[in-house]
Order: structure tokens, then sequence, then C-alpha cells
């Protein structure tokens, strides 16, 4: 089999185009191939899919293809320009690549898969090319995912924030829970950068939301109560968002109680933080001994650690009034246990109960928002950060946006 002939089938290209010359550079361990089709040709106006007839033809251009036995190979064509009676003048679709690309369908689908297993920098150091290059193929799939994406809204949404630098830098995200992607990415953690999600919506379409998780974030309950009809009935304040804020009220009684301790030389509370956050079967074994002798003491932040561990019970009910029964009794308990940060946080989530009893209606949480906020901060480590906020969703939404990333012409296709 001749090169022509060769490069005909390994490009997959069919009539009109074919072959016209492969150049072998060993020097370089270069393959060049030059792409030609016969004069007279028609081709499918791009706007209408009509044959006409060509009117010209651009400057040469080059594309990167995949690599012939470790040599790099570039394909070579002049793209054609066809006079569309309809349209006007426009340049033909290639076969081989999109337009505005520098590289061929089946380049970047190797360059997608390469870049979802590998840094940019590790990338385009196997794909020889450059940082740039890996960026824009990057920034290219996602444009192209996010472009061929039903503009739908998810019927079960999670709402969370996401830090992104040192300083209360934020980003709000929107996720699909049951779709477990990343649909939005906001500037801040503002009633308006959620607003902008739900604006870009029709009212119907914002109706059809069933549930949405969130924490108690006050920026974020104004949107939602805002845009979404008849959300009071459809927000759900996430249960792992409210341990931790009980959580939270069990270390500054620990605090508390340890300053005073060691004031009398008592060092029982020492190192003793993060023993308290665990939950009974999560203890580990090695903790255990320890922890079973402070917490039978005569402490206050074995008292605060009772009440966080039997609010875990409310979560087991399954229905609002089994619920709300145990949350009275739970309620009365804290408030008159006489630890102050307990009776605050008890007070605190008082005033949101009803979207914490909502959670026996929808059960929803927030643990798919969280696994999401996890790989994104993966792939913030992997990249050593992002300096740019713009890149940084690039990369959120090539990662975890579940996109369709690759070339519609391949046959190399699946979900991002």
């Amino acid at each position: 089999m001749e090169s022509k002939e060769l490069y005909q089938c390994l490009l997959g290209l069919n009539e009109p185009w074919t072959v016209g010359r492969v150049e072998l550079d060993m020097a370089k361990m270069r393959v060049d191939v030059y792409v030609e089709h016969p004069n007279g040709t028609c081709f499918a106006c791009p706007e209408c899919g009509q044959a006409c007839a060509g009117y010209d033809h651009v400057a040469e251009r080059v594309w990167r293809h995949l690599d012939s036995c470790q040599f790099l190979t570039y394909l070579h064509a002049k793209p054609p320009r066809i006079s569309c009676p309809e349209h006007g003048v426009r340049q033909a679709r290639l076969p081989w690549a999109e337009e505005g690309s520098r590289f061929t369908h089946l380049f970047e689908v190797l360059a997608i898969d390469m870049l979802k297993a590998a840094n940019i920098k590790q990338a385009a150091h196997i794909l020889r090319i450059t940082w740039d290059q890996a960026w824009h193929l990057m920034e290219r799939a996602v444009l192209r995912g996010r472009a061929a994406k039903v503009d739908a809204l998810p019927k079960k949404i999670g709402i969370d924030e996401k830090a992104i630098a040192k300083g209360h830098r934020y980003m709000t995200l929107v996720c699909d829970l049951e779709a477990a992607t990343v649909e939005y990415i906001g500037e801040e953690r503002t009633e308006a950068s959620l607003t902008a999600y739900f604006k870009a919506f029709t009212e119907e379409q914002r109706s059809g939301i069933e549930a949405i998780s969130l924490d108690m974030w006050p920026a974020y309950i104004k949107a939602c109560t805002a845009q979404v009809p008849q959300a009071e009935d459809k927000m759900v304040f996430d249960r792992f968002h409210i341990m931790q804020h009980v959580g939270n009220g069990v270390d500054r009684v620990r605090k508390e109680e340890h300053k005073v301790l060691l004031q009398e030389g008592d060092d029982t509370l020492k190192r003793s933080k993060y023993l308290w956050l665990y939950s009974a079967e999560n203890m580990p074994a090695a903790a255990r001994e320890r922890f079973d002798q402070i917490k039978h003491g005569n402490l206050k932040t074995a008292r605060a650690w009772a009440l966080k561990e039997s609010l875990r019970e409310m979560w087991s009910y399954r229905s609002v009034a089994g619920a709300r029964r145990f949350w009275d009794r739970w309620y009365f308990w804290a408030t008159h246990s006489r630890l102050a940060p307990m009776i605050d946080k008890a007070k605190l989530l008082a005033r949101h109960l009803p979207n914490i009893l909502t959670y026996f209606k929808h059960r929803v949480t927030n643990a798919v928002a969280e696994g999401l906020n996890s790989k994104i901060a993966t792939v913030q480590k992997r990249a050593c950060g992002f300096r740019n906020r713009d890149n940084f969703k690039i990369a959120i939404y090539f990662h975890c946006g579940g996109l369709d990333l690759y070339p519609a012409s391949t046959t190399h296709r699946k979900p991002g």
C-alpha cells in the first residue's frame, strides 16, 4: 500500500477529498499530508445544507493529527468557500476538523481524554503541544459541550459555595443532585450571583423545580424565595450543614471549659478537639478508650456532645409529624442545658425549622454538592491553583459539568 492510500485510510477521508501527496522529514520526525479535491466539486452550505458550487479557496491551513509511529503528523489543505444563493459566500465544513480549530477531530478526542487524566502541563507534554494549545482545547471542549447541552432546569438542585482563594473569596455552585453535575458557577456568594442563574429560565421552568438543598446562607434563601415559585415548600436546609452548626456549638463549649480547667491545673480536655466531632459509631478504635474516659466525666463538653449525638436521631424519622415531636423534645433539652453555645445553636435551628422539616418531604441533601466540591478541590490542587477565575470555571465545567466534550462528528463520544 502506498503512503497516499495509507493516509487516505488513516484519515478516514471520503470523496471528494483525497490525499495528494505525503512528505516525510526524518530529521524533524514529521509527516505532512496534503489533502485536495477535484476542480468543480460542489459542497454543502453550512447554513442550509444545499449543494453549492465552489467560490474560491482560503489560504492553506495546517491541522495537527494523531502521531504516525511517533512522527508528528500534520494535515494540509486549502478550505473551499461556496456561493449559496440564500446565504451568500460561506466556508464549507471540513470533515476532519471544526471551524477555527487547528487540530483534527481525532486529535481533539485524544487530547480531551488526556486532559481528563492529567493536568494541563502533563497533558501538553505527552501530546507534544504547548500549554496554551492544551488549554485552548479544553476551553473549546467546554464551550462545545455547554452549547450542545439541553437548556433545562434540574428537578432537584443543590446550592453550595466554593472557596477559591484566601481572603474569603467564593463562588456559587448550582448542582444537579440527580445527575451529580455542576450546572452553574456564579461570582461570589451573593443573592445576585444565584439570581442570575434562575433568571436564565422562564417562570414556568422555575416552577418545575421540586426540591432545593442549601445551607442557611441568607443570600441564597432570598434568591430562591424571590425566583422559585412555592420556594418555601421546596427549600431543604442541608442536614450535614445543620449538624456542622451543632458540632461548632460543641467545640465552643469545649474551648470555654478547657480554658477554665487549665486555670485549675486540669488538662483533661487537652488535644480532644476532634474526638468530640466524631459520631459514636465513627470513633477511631485508637481513640475510643480515652474518649470513653473523658466522656463519662462530669464535663459540660460531654453533655454538649450528647446533645449533638441525640439530634442525629431526628433524621431517621419517616414523617414530618414524628420528626416534629422529636424536635420539640430535643429543643427543650437543649435550651435548658445551661450551655450557652448549645442554646444559641438550638435557637438558630428553631428560626429555620420549617425548611429543616421539609427534609422529610423531599429527602435531599447536599452530599452530591459536597462530593463535587471535593472533586473541584482536587482539580484546583492538581493545577496548583488558578490565578484566573474564568480559567477555574472552565476547568470545573470540564471535569464536573457532565458535558459531551467530544467533537460532534466523531464516533468516539461519551459523557464528560
